[in-house]
């Protein structure tokens, strides 16, 4: 498919997705929007960066346009994503609907909210936190909400979201259109489905499992003690703009004051800052007006800054597909990016279901049992292993000490080992 006409929106429609920027339709779009338009629910799944908030988004305008008495619901796992989501689905609506919104968040003002509903929203975007918020005080009804999209379902019920969105599911419209879009599709989400869409078509691009192709991975070994230095190396051997991934609010908050005193303009960002606070930062980000952006992984989803050419992963998520989240932040739109983990000796359990995640089909294997008076797993000794020495990016890697292990790079998947 070369253009949007070939779906049979309007001209008026087509027109704004023109001044968007939208050009030819991505996979997850060609396939999704015409279901969509047909009225059909929708299971789908596909990689980060790909389009789908138009394969949601452009069906919702042209449903607004077509029936004026439909009303949109969008509910996704974090502020961040609700802003931005709203941001692109508002420049897609007509001009005399483009005002009938609601971003409804947690952290932003109860009165800003409460005057956007006033205003009887066609379209309305938010966490299900916040939206659970407005039912209880009664200042949000959605028995009129009869199209109903949840992005990033299995982020949600990662965080403990699923009570609420099944409450909120069951205040809507009968019947209505749903739209479910996951990286994932573990149980919970399956049932979701079974429980809550009517005979959905299932819509899939690329291997959920698996980073985009356009992303060359990296990992380097390090110990604790030089985990920083080591930081701080890779970051004066790339060029370009950097997001910097830790596991804790405080460690995001500490490394980033770190990185300024040390001379790299580094900003925090995580879920206890004030929304204000966030959007600044996010803003200036955008804007280039700091380089480093080191976070927790409220931002491994949603975050959409086409100019990040570096993802670091300083501490490796908890979860393996928050990996896959995590590195999809660069190599947006087709555009070529890098992804580096810091692997420490305490860190092998997490990689190695990272590496499971990545390559399903890897055959490990199989382990001896030692003999009478053998060693059982090698273990690192106290304090981890020993040994400092270079990664391949900036030269020779050094001679380890004994009981240590060299520094080593990838690209691209983990290789398969022979059985």
């Amino acid at each position: 498919m070369e253009d949007f006409k070939e779906f049979g929106l309007s001209e008026a429609l087509v027109e704004r997705l023109q001044h968007m920027g939208f050009e030819k339709p991505t996979p997850i779009q060609e396939q999704a929007i015409p279901l969509a338009l047909e009225g059909r629910d929708i299971l789908g799944t596909a990689q980060t960066g790909t389009g789908k908030t138009g394969a949601f988004g452009i069906p919702i305008a042209a449903r607004i346009e077509e029936n004026p008495e439909s009303v949109a619901l969008v509910m996704t796992p974090t502020r961040e994503l609700a802003t931005q989501v709203l941001k692109q689905l508002q420049t897609m609506l007509s001009r005399r609907t483009r005002d009938k919104v609601a971003l409804l968040i947690g952290g932003d003002p109860m009165h800003k909210q409460l005057r956007q509903l006033r205003t009887v929203p066609r379209l309305i975007v938010g966490t299900p936190g916040r939206i659970n918020d407005h039912l209880r005080r009664k200042s949000l009804k959605l028995s009129k909400a009869d199209f109903l999209v949840l992005d990033e379902t299995d982020r949600m019920l990662d965080m403990g979201f699923s009570e609420q969105i099944e409450d909120i599911i069951n205040k809507m419209a009968t019947p209505r259109q749903t739209l479910l879009f996951s990286a994932t599709l573990p149980k919970n989400i399956v049932r979701i489905a079974d429980t809550y869409l009517s005979n959905p078509e299932r819509v899939e691009v690329g291997v959920t499992s698996a980073p985009a192709q356009n992303v060359k991975q990296e990992i380097v070994q390090v110990n604790d003690q030089e985990k920083y230095s080591t930081l701080i190396s890779e970051l004066e051997a790339r060029s370009g703009t950097v997001i910097v991934f830790v596991k804790t609010k405080l460690g995001a908050d500490r490394l980033a004051a770190r990185l300024w005193e040390d001379g790299h303009k580094a900003r925090a960002i995580h879920g206890d800052l004030p929304q204000k606070k966030r959007d600044r930062v996010i803003a200036n980000y955008r804007s280039q007006k700091f380089r480093i952006l080191v976070a927790t992984d409220i931002a491994a989803r949603g975050l959409d800054v086409p100019h990040i050419e570096h993802v670091i992963n300083y501490d490796l998520p908890q979860n393996p597909e928050d990996y896959i989240h995590r590195i999809g932040r660069t190599a947006r739109a087709g555009a070529e990016g890098h992804a580096l983990c810091m692997i420490g000796p305490r860190d092998r359990g997490k990689w190695n279901a990272i590496d499971r995640l990545m390559n399903p089909d890897k055959v490990e294997p199989q382990k001896r049992r030692p003999g009478p008076g053998g060693k059982g797993k090698k273990r690192f000794g106290k304090g981890g292993p020993r040994g400092k020495g270079k990664t391949a990016a900036l030269g020779k890697p050094a001679r380890p000490a004994k009981g240590g292990f060299k520094k080593k790079r990838f690209s691209g998947k983990p290789k398969k080992q022979a059985a």
